[in-house]
């Protein structure tokens, strides 16, 4: 009897909350195309509680029990207030339809003022395909990457680069996401684009820090990127017509409101222009031939809903870049690219009860081959990854949404392929080396709403990598927190550890083809972060957001290079790398403007970043002479002390709006030689001949010269038409409207007349117009 009082006391409560309560759940659409929205706002004014859909447009909520209608609010930025009268006397399931705004205003943010106030997630951006469309686009290409650049925390690796630098971090320590599979190379045209094509995204969202617990992987930085799913109700199409490239996209049902499809491809055709003009002048003995150059990607996705609580989707990418040149006597073919696909399933067990499943596969490659004469050689790397992750969302009521889930990755690394050889097979070699990896993950993290004044977000996440006969493992917590100060202002804080287990083996200051990723092994250990960060946010109206962050970053086990490293076809890489420790701190301050006719945002990052490197543990010895410049502390390549960036977007009226961003960044750091070393020559020094003296340049402190500001502004204008049959733009721009010279590199040498050593400025883009021709039907 006293087991039966006990179990029934501990019951009682949860059955009187299952028979006062009933669950509202359903999916938010577009109401044009059928796609859902991610991170729509649910919300019941009258009990001061909501939620957001999650990446599959999926919402749930309890509802208390009552005879009476409520009323139940729906909202997405840029788009339509929706509100319906629920009667919440059984559980429901709805699907809400939404539809864009007036025309009259632009609307910018992907997500409004408010909800940016009250989300317990803070260090993080958004970017909608608005934005990013609406922006001068650089020779024509919308770029999502260099959207994001134009955020505080976020710097450029050099002119006209999509690669990123966010809060002091590295170029490797960015974990880029397409429909949850990694892109371990996400940039075409040596870096000067990204791999994404604009027309078939969907959602971007950038973590600077506050790292939610199912992200892993890497140290500074998450882009999500989630593809377009297609339309469900009737077919469509997109594309464009620049000066560079070309693009389209084709979308549509194939069960109407049931299944859909997607497939979007882009094209360079400079190697069209190139070949013609060799063609032309091939009887020219004069005419040096110009190389062959192009890139392509083409991104597909279909989706199929199996039954009202079951969907699938598989989806695609496979991107190239290729440079070719030939002749009588020499051909060089260097080619590289990523190729994934991801297969996804989605299961809700109940109301509150969500699942995700995906396996998934991606390849990242490049190869180069050289023929001189009879003399050959193919050098290359590689790494592949097969894998897999379940995740689970459950909302136990309007109070706890709880994430979990675990995950997989196989990896597969080719470091340093080369094969060598005379077609008379007088000789032939090899090198490199094949590593394999299994990564391992799994997560849970509970966002608790207190009160209306108080949110929580704590989570945990464990993670291993196993390989090279050893096991790594670490534990990485996740907190953040959101205390809403006002209805209008919220003080957030966060920390987060990741742990990185791969890494990037590079010798320049940016992404490049030519990296190579490589595993941790006995010798390598993972790269750590704990990241800490404050912030308050102020909404000033509905059209204004205000932000201001302070961050601080402790890095570990970070990886360079000694003095004098081999890098080309070693098969002993490891024995050049130098281990150290890390840390990177500044503010960011934001003001933004998201609706109106006037939109735009002006950000400030001012940040240092700092490595320290004072030997290296090798087979048991700490070995001193590989300290970086004497074990002393220095500013990596990407320390930027001042980054401004100053966007506008004005609509002129129904058919012209303009768009202006200018950018400013204190200068990178470079090593300059203290001096040369001349080899004068016999000849030279008894001057019996014409030897011309080679100077070697000896350097000094690394990182210890900063090259002049880099700034710039961009001009933009869209000009609408209205066809019959759709819609169509004509977008013109000016990259570097007024010419700035930047600098690209810094050329050292040796003034022959003084005898001084002199240093020469090469920049690489002038002003650039460009005109882009876009439809839609």
């Amino acid at each position: 009897m006293k087991r039966l009082i006990l179990v029934t006391s501990f019951l009682l409560p949860l059955l009187v909350w299952s028979q006062s309560s009933v669950s509202l759940s359903g999916y938010i659409r577009d109401n044009e195309s059928g796609e859902t929205l991610i991170s729509a706002a649910v919300s019941i004014p009258e009990l001061k509680q909501g939620t957001f859909t999650n990446d599959f447009g999926y919402f749930s909520l309890s509802l208390p029990m009552r005879e009476d209608s409520i009323e139940v609010v729906f909202s997405y930025s840029g788009y339509v207030k929706e509100s319906r009268m629920i009667l919440p006397d059984q559980d429901r399931v709805i699907e809400i339809n939404m539809g864009y705004q007036s025309l009259d205003e632009v609307v910018i943010s992907a997500n409004s003022v408010s909800e940016q106030v009250n989300s317990s997630q803070m260090s993080v951006e958004r970017v909608s395909m608005r934005e990013a469309k609406a922006l001068p686009a650089f020779l024509g290409e919308v770029d999502i990457i260099k959207t994001l650049q134009l955020k505080p925390g976020v710097s450029t690796g050099s002119e006209g680069s999509s690669g990123i630098f966010v809060r002091g971090g590295s170029a490797d320590q960015n974990l880029v996401l397409l429909d949850n599979t990694v892109l371990y190379n996400p940039n075409h045209l040596f870096g000067f684009f990204s791999t994404f094509n604009s027309d078939a995204v969907k959602d971007v969202q950038l973590y600077k820090g506050g790292f939610p617990a199912q992200y892993g992987g890497r140290l500074s930085s998450v882009i999500d990127v989630k593809m377009n799913e297609g339309n469900r109700r009737k077919f469509s199409g997109a594309g464009g017509l620049g000066l560079i490239s070309s693009r389209l996209t084709l979308e549509g049902p194939i069960v109407k409101d049931k299944a859909s499809f997607v497939v979007s491809g882009r094209r360079t055709y400079a190697d069209i222009i190139t070949s013609a003009v060799n063609r032309a002048n091939e009887d020219n003995p004069d005419f040096f031939q110009i190389p062959d150059y192009f890139f392509y990607d083409l991104n597909a996705k279909v989706n199929y809903e199996l039954g009202p609580n079951d969907q699938l989707f598989l989806s695609g990418y496979f991107g190239r870049d290729r440079f070719l040149f030939e002749d009588d006597d020499f051909n060089f073919n260097f080619d590289w690219g990523n190729t994934n696909g991801t297969l996804r399933w989605n299961h809700l067990f109940n109301q509150n009860l969500f699942m995700n499943v995906s396996a998934f596969y991606t390849d990242y490659e490049y190869i180069i081959k050289n023929q001189f004469d009879i003399f050959s050689f193919e050098l290359g790397s590689q790494i592949t990854d097969w894998g897999g992750r379940t995740d689970f969302t459950w909302t136990p009521n309007n109070s706890h949404t709880v994430k979990f889930g675990a995950s997989g990755i196989y990896h597969t690394f080719n470091v340093g392929r080369l094969n060598a050889g005379a077609s008379d097979s007088t000789f032939s070699f090899g090198a490199g080396d094949t590593y394999f990896g299994t990564e391992l993950g799994a997560y849970i993290s509970d966002d608790w709403e207190v009160n209306d004044k108080l949110t929580l977000n704590f989570g945990v996440r464990l993670s291993g990598f196993a390989g090279d006969s050893t096991f790594y493992s670490n534990i990485e917590p996740r907190f953040a927190s959101k205390l809403s100060i006002t209805k209008n202002a919220s003080l957030k804080f966060s920390y987060a550890r990741m742990a990185q287990y791969l890494h990037l083996v590079a010798n320049s200051g940016t992404s490049l083809p030519t990296d190579v990723w490589y595993p941790s092994t006995r010798g390598v250990q993972p790269q750590l972060s704990d990241q800490v960060a404050l912030g308050v946010t102020i909404g000033l109206g509905e059209n204004y957001l205000f932000s201001n962050e302070i961050y601080y970053k402790w890095l570990h086990n970070q990886i360079d290079f000694r003095d004098g490293a081999n890098l080309f076809v070693n098969d002993d890489l490891e024995s050049e790398f130098v281990f150290g420790e890390g840390w990177a701190y500044g503010n960011e301050f934001y003001i933004e403007k998201t609706q109106g006719k006037l939109t735009g945002w002006i950000g400030y990052t001012l940040a240092w970043s700092w490595r320290r490197f004072d030997g290296t543990w090798r087979t048991g010895e700490f070995i001193e002479e590989d300290a970086i410049n004497d074990g002393e502390r220095l500013h990596p390549r990407n320390d930027t002390r001042h980054t401004i960036n100053i966007v506008g977007i004005y609509k002129i009226n129904e058919r012209l709006s303009a768009s202006a961003a200018w950018t400013y960044l204190s200068g990178t750091l470079t090593t300059p030689p203290l001096g040369f070393l001349w080899n004068l020559g016999p000849d030279f020094l008894t001057g019996s001949g014409n030897d011309f003296p080679v100077g070697t340049p000896v350097y000094g402190d690394r990182n210890s010269l900063r090259v002049p500001a880099y700034h710039r502004l961009d001009l933009g204008f869209v000009i609408k038409f209205a066809p019959r049959w759709g819609e169509s733009d004509i977008i013109i721009s000016a990259y570097n409207a007024y010419n700035r010279r930047n600098v690209y590199f810094l050329l050292f040498d040796r003034d022959n007349d003084t005898g001084r050593n002199t240093a020469e400025q090469v920049s690489l883009f002038p002003i650039i117009p460009s005109i882009t021709y876009n439809f839609k039907f």
